[in-house]
C-alpha cells in the first residue's frame, strides 16, 4: 500500500512537472516580455529614486547594474538635470576622479546635475532593443524564419568595432574617440563640431552607441528567438505523444 501511494504520489509529480514546462513553453514569450522587461526599467528607476529621497535604494540598484555596464558617467543619461548628457569636464568639475575608473564611474549625479541612469547610452540601447525585438517577434514568429549565423556576425560587427576602438582609446589615453579628429578630416568638416567631439546626446559617439546596441539587439532576438520557439514546440510535441502512450492529459 505505501508503495502504491508512493508511486501515485510520483506520478502525480511528474504530471504537475509537466504541465509546468508546457505552460512554460506556451507563455514563454509572454514571461519573457514581463520579467525582461522589468530588468530594462528598473535602471531607470535609480534615478527616480534618487530625486524623491529614497538615496539607499537608487544606489543599490547602481551597484547592482554595475555588474553588467561601466557606467561611464559621460556616457549616461540623467533625469532631473538642465542636461540630458554631461562632458567629461563639466562632471570633472564636481568629481575630479577621472584618473581612477572605479571612482570614476561611482559617479551618479547630484541634485543640481540630475541622476544617473543605471547604464550607459549603449546599455540602454541594446537591452530595450531586445525588448522591443521580442514584442515584434510576437507578432511575428509564426512566419519569421532565424537569422543566419552570418548574418548576426554582420549586425554584431559594429558594436564590436566602435565599442573595440572605444576600449582602445579609454586604456590606451589616445584620444582619437574623444575629438573624432579622423571623421572630421573624412567629411570636410561638414558637420558641426559638437557632432565630432564628446559623447553628448546627438554626437557622432553618442549615434554609434545607440546605433549599433539596437542593431546587436535585434539581431540577438531575430537569430535566438525563433530556435526558441522551436524548440518549445518540440517540448510540447513530445510531452502531448508521451501522455497519450501514458493514458494521462497534460
Amino acid at each position: 500500500m505505501a508503495g502504491s501511494v508512493s508511486t501515485r504520489q510520483l506520478n502525480t509529480l511528474v504530471r504537475w512537472v509537466d504541465r509546468l514546462i508546457v505552460g512554460i513553453s506556451r507563455y514563454w514569450l509572454g514571461l519573457f516580455l514581463c520579467f525582461y522587461g522589468l530588468f530594462v526599467l528598473v535602471p531607470w528607476l535609480s534615478p527616480v529614486l534618487m530625486h524623491t529621497g529614497h538615496e539607499s535604494a537608487g544606489r543599490l540598484i547602481q551597484a547592482l547594474y554595475s555588474a553588467v555596464c561601466h557606467q561611464y558617467p559621460e556616457r549616461s543619461f540623467f533625469l532631473y538635470g538642465p542636461k540630458t548628457m554631461y562632458s567629461i569636464e563639466e562632471i570633472q568639475a564636481v568629481w575630479p576622479y577621472y584618473e581612477t575608473i572605479t571612482r570614476w564611474r561611482q559617479f551618479i549625479g547630484s541634485p543640481e546635475m540630475g541622476w544617473k541612469v543605471a547604464w550607459s547610452d549603449r546599455m540602454v540601447s541594446m537591452y530595450t532593443s531586445v525588448w522591443v525585438g521580442a514584442l515584434i517577434f510576437r507578432f511575428l514568429r509564426r512566419r519569421l524564419r532565424p537569422l543566419p549565423t552570418r548574418g548576426l556576425a554582420i549586425l554584431a560587427l559594429p558594436i564590436l568595432l566602435d565599442g573595440g576602438t572605444h576600449m582602445i582609446n579609454d586604456l590606451l589615453g589616445l584620444g582619437f574617440r574623444q575629438d573624432n579628429a579622423w571623421l572630421a578630416a573624412l567629411t570636410g568638416h561638414a558637420l558641426p563640431a559638437s557632432f565630432y567631439a564628446g559623447d553628448a546626446l546627438g554626437s557622432f559617439n553618442s549615434w554609434m552607441r545607440l546605433i549599433t546596441g539596437a542593431l546587436f539587439g535585434l539581431g540577438v532576438v531575430w537569430f535566438a528567438f525563433p530556435w526558441v520557439e522551436r524548440a518549445f514546440q518540440e517540448v510540447r510535441h513530445d510531452l502531448g505523444e508521451a501522455s497519450l502512450r501514458s493514458g494521462a492529459q497534460i
